[in-house]
Order: C-alpha cells, then sequence, then structure tokens
C-alpha cells in the first residue's frame, strides 16, 4: 500500500488492456489493427460515460432524510413512548395510537431529541 491508502501498482486489469492493444497492433493485419483499437478505445469513454451519468441519476438519501417512510418493528410497547428497531438499530419512538412489541410502524417524521414519531403500518 502506498500513501492514504491507495495501492501504486498498475492493476491486472491495465496489464490486460495494455496486452490488448498490443496483440490488436502486431497480430490483426494492417487497416483492421488501428480500426480495433479505435473502436475499443471509443467502446470504453462510451462505458465510462455512461457509468457517470448512471451514477448522477438520483442523489443518495442517507440521515434524516432517508426515515420517513421506512417500516420498523416495536421492540419495547409504544404506549406513546417506547422503541423499535429500523435497520438494525434501536431508535426511541413516539407512537400517539400505541403499538405493541412486535407490531409493524411507518415512521412520519424525525422529532425532538431523536425521537422518530410513527404510526401502526
Amino acid at each position: 500500500m502506498g500513501a492514504c491508502g491507495f495501492d501504486s501498482r498498475p492493476r491486472h486489469s491495465s496489464l490486460l488492456l495494455a496486452l490488448a492493444i498490443l496483440a490488436a497492433i502486431f497480430w490483426i493485419p494492417a487497416p483492421w489493427n488501428y480500426v480495433a483499437v479505435v473502436v475499443a478505445a471509443l467502446w470504453e469513454v462510451a462505458e465510462v460515460g455512461l457509468f457517470v451519468a448512471y451514477s448522477k441519476r438520483r442523489r443518495a438519501t442517507t440521515g434524516a432524510e432517508a426515515l420517513p417512510g421506512a417500516t420498523g418493528v416495536v421492540v419495547e410497547a409504544c404506549r406513546p413512548l417506547g422503541q423499535i428497531r429500523l435497520d438494525g438499530e434501536l431508535w426511541r419512538a413516539h407512537c400517539d395510537e400505541g403499538a405493541d412489541p412486535g407490531e409493524t410502524v411507518v415512521v412520519e417524521s424525525l422529532g425532538p431529541k431523536l425521537t422518530l414519531l410513527v404510526r401502526r403500518a
């Protein structure tokens, strides 16, 4: 490993790409070897462009923005305060309707003091 945890050695894919270009230049007959290299390069550029466009299609939802609409399971009876398990985490929850352990609840919003406001599903 190099500085900041990055590996400074060339990866196998880079080596394979270099070998494929050399093979195309030296083993494919004359005008077709250049055509093969250009087509492969255009294909790589298009593939990278598609990956970038795909990754930017929507923003990642994390934190408080991701909580509304999520479902959890009541661990400690919510009458009106209790605890729910949401994505493997225990959260303090407030349910006006009341919910018993094992019931499924839906998060409405994030209330004061990191208390989830929930309703029965």
